[in-house]
């Protein structure tokens, strides 16, 4: 399970637990978020990617899902090795100039003048991911996200976002590449969310051999890690059952598990 920009992996908790009964789920502890190391100089998306191939040779794990930024890096994986079956919740694709990212610039000037609570006005303006329009209360919202419950830890994970939102633009195209994935795939994604971030799911579905999509009725972005994890789960168990080898058991109980990521 790979996390979303500004995410972290107990952020997945309820999402995890939706899928412990019956198989062992590992949620990855991304770069730059608690323990795990930088991001480093090098860093793009195919760093992560290496990160969580180590984590599946690791645990065994066969299966993949991402979510926002943590799709596209699920994407990546599935152009690296075959699985079992992969999932991603509106992946950050951007296909043909889809995903905007203009505010980038000033998001990053606001972040490195020391002015956090700007730039994530600039970052909710951005991406319009707030689930209703409150553009004259940008700011207070985005001073609330950093400076109430959790905000230390948003804070902390908001210098991550240039260089992933700079990945995000880099491997803009025409989409082609993903026809490389040679795994199951489910692509998700919520009727309530930007229309950019849905709008890609039928084209990659397209272009992905083994690939269906939907957009579920009443979610939105943050549907995996906030608003309705259990519907997400429902999905993914879903095409598990279509996708999984005959070997696998069932019912036993299982663990959820955070990978922390230590490599540079």
């Amino acid at each position: 399970m790979v996390p979303g920009n500004n995410r972290r992996a107990h952020h997945y908790e309820g999402l995890a637990r939706g899928l412990a009964g019956a198989h062992e789920v590992h949620v990855v502890e991304r770069r730059g978020r608690g323990v795990s190391g930088a991001q480093g100089a090098s860093y793009g998306v195919e760093t992560e990617v290496d990160d969580v191939l180590a984590v599946m040779e690791r645990t065994g794990a066969r299966m993949a899902f991402g979510h926002s930024y943590g799709g596209l890096v699920a994407l990546h994986v599935g152009l690296r090795r075959p699985l079992d079956a992969l999932v991603a919740y509106e992946p950050a694709v951007s296909i043909e100039g889809s995903f905007d990212a203009s505010w980038l610039n000033t998001f990053t000037q606001q972040l490195d003048g020391g002015h956090p609570t700007a730039a994530m006005a600039t970052f909710l303006k951005g991406t319009d991911l707030l689930p209703y329009k409150a553009t004259s209360l940008l700011w207070a919202i985005a001073f609330l996200m950093l400076h109430g419950s959790g905000g230390r830890e948003t804070r902390d994970m908001m210098p991550t976002t240039p260089a992933e939102i700079g990945e995000i633009v880099r491997l803009d195209s025409d989409g082609s590449r993903y026809a490389g994935i040679a795994s199951r795939a489910l692509l998700l994604g919520g009727e309530k969310s930007p229309a950019y971030l849905t709008g890609i799911l039928p084209r990659l579905a397209a272009i992905i051999p083994s690939a269906e999509y939907a957009v579920l009725p009443g979610l939105d972005h943050n549907a995996p890690d906030e608003n309705a994890p259990d519907d997400v789960a429902q999905q993914i168990r879903r095409l598990i059952v279509r996708a999984e080898r005959p070997h696998v058991e069932h019912g036993a109980p299982m663990a959820v598990r955070q990978a922390r990521i230590h490599r540079d």
